[in-house]
């Protein structure tokens, strides 16, 4: 006698994965065997992709260890201010006192004067003590996002060819993980460098490793031209807003608008404008100002904006600009945009440069050039320019991992000179890069994913270095 059973089994997921679950079917076959003996054999057919539980499993074990660490990270901020509070008393006792002793001259002694020696090489020593307890936490930031990198790239993956719900779930988690941690480390970034908005320093000097936040919202690599960030003079009540725009090819077609960052990673945009076809602009170079997109438009070729509060749109033609001259890898890329401290700028290049870049302040209510100055700045030869309190940066690869700043050009004093700032890519290419004034941050659209930098700035009076020459306004 044969009989068939099907029967369908439930796989329950471990705790681990807080509830998750898969499906799968099983055929079993009741068989009468030779010499009467019944026997039982049971087949399992399997979906050709069985969803990676263990890969799951490893991704929020990996996630309970982050977060214990930034646990930790968050704890030292906490002494980190009271420690700085306790020294700045102490800074401004020593200062009474020897603004006292400056009055009585008359009462120093030797033995006053060495008690306070001894009072202020305390003080350095412990600055110094928390100088190195600073480092150490960049260090251990660093370190986190390097391996929230490595499983966003993960989580990325398992998206694009398993359940996408069950991901989420997951990712979720790493948002949260994602959002502490730029939280630690604004407040790490405020007690080291509590100067956002200012232009009291002489120039970048240190670029962290890249921040990858995750694949755009696409979910494709392909996806090579666009750009990504926060708006650089944000609306009330839009502070916290990131604006995504991506596409294979190079024309601008749509723009994404997220509330915030967890939005933006979890691809749930608050508004997605499709722009008008005798609107739409080409390259990659533009940003968000003020609500208002700044890009390069396609005919007729020069500057456009569009704002998006009052869906108002306007375009200018710069006279002899040029349309041969890109950036080094990839094509298009005529205008770039750029905000900073001090306003609105653009870079690109004239028929009479011959290749060598002009950067132009824009008057942003008329929409008009303001003043333009020409660098030695050959275009060709370098991937990307951003601005820093009015001062141009050019950037280029050194090798297959590494970019390098190499160029600033001052246009408070025209002054130009070479300088090497070294930083990692993410990814080869790279079709966006701006920094933005209200987090001091960089902003890449790196092959499709969201990578930032952090940047530190050398607060001194006064220039480290001569410039290598001088160059003229147009």
């Amino acid at each position: 006698m044969i009989g068939t059973l099907y029967f369908f089994a439930l796989l329950s997921s471990t705790p681990a994965l807080g509830g998750l679950s898969q499906w799968s079917e099983l055929s079993a076959e009741i068989m009468a065997g030779s010499g009467g003996a019944d026997f039982c054999s049971c087949d399992a057919f399997l979906p050709s992709s069985t969803f990676p539980l263990k890969d799951l499993v490893m991704v929020e074990q990996t996630a309970e260890q982050i977060y214990h660490k930034l646990e930790m990270e968050m704890g030292k901020m906490e002494d980190y201010e009271i420690k700085m509070t306790q020294y700045a008393e102490r800074i401004i006792e020593l200062t009474t006192d020897i603004e006292i002793l400056e009055k009585k001259t008359d009462t120093n002694n030797d033995a006053t004067l060495e008690d306070l020696e001894v009072k202020i090489k305390q003080v350095e020593a412990l600055i110094k003590e928390l100088q190195l307890s600073f480092k150490s936490s960049t260090t251990v930031f660093e370190s986190l996002h390097q391996e929230i990198t490595l499983i966003v790239e993960t989580l990325d993956q398992m998206e694009k060819t398993h359940d996408r719900n069950l991901v989420l779930l997951t990712r979720r988690e790493y948002i949260k993980i994602q959002m502490e941690l730029e939280e630690c480390e604004r407040r790490h970034q405020e007690l080291f460098n509590p100067n956002i908005g200012s232009c009291a320093h002489t120039g970048i000097i240190k670029v962290s490793k890249p921040i990858v936040s995750q694949l755009n919202a696409h979910l494709s690599s392909g996806y090579i031209y666009g750009g990504w960030g926060k708006d650089s003079k944000p609306i009330r009540d839009r502070e916290s807003m990131y604006w995504f725009s991506g596409d294979s090819g190079a024309y601008i077609n749509n723009i994404r608008f997220y509330t915030n960052y967890k939005n933006l990673v979890l691809r749930t945009p608050f508004l997605h404008h499709t722009m008008p076809n005798q609107w739409r602009g080409i390259g990659s170079n533009y940003i968000v100002r003020d609500n208002t997109l700044y890009y390069q438009n396609y005919i007729p070729f020069g500057l456009a904006k569009y704002n998006f509060t009052s869906a108002t749109y306007e375009s200018r033609v710069i006279p002899g600009a040029s349309k041969t001259f890109s950036y080094a890898k990839l094509s298009y890329q005529i205008f770039d945009f750029a905000a900073d401290e001090t306003g609105l700028w653009v870079a690109y290049t004239t028929d009479e440069s011959n290749g060598k870049m002009v950067v132009a302040k824009i008057n942003e209510e008329s929409f008009g050039i303001v003043e333009q100055w020409q660098t030695s700045l050959y275009k060709p030869s370098i991937n990307n320019v951003f601005m820093v309190c009015g001062v141009l940066y050019a950037v280029r690869t050194v090798d297959i991992q590494n970019e390098e700043i190499f160029f600033m050009f001052d246009t408070k004093t025209r002054q130009e000179k070479q300088i090497s700032i070294l930083f990692e890519r993410f990814q080869d290419k790279y079709s966006n890069l701006d920094y933005n004034p209200t987090d001091q941050k960089l902003y890449m659209y790196n092959d499709g994913y969201y990578v930032k930098y952090h940047l530190w700035f050398n607060h001194t009076t006064e220039a480290t270095a001569k410039p290598l020459m001088v160059q003229n306004p147009i």
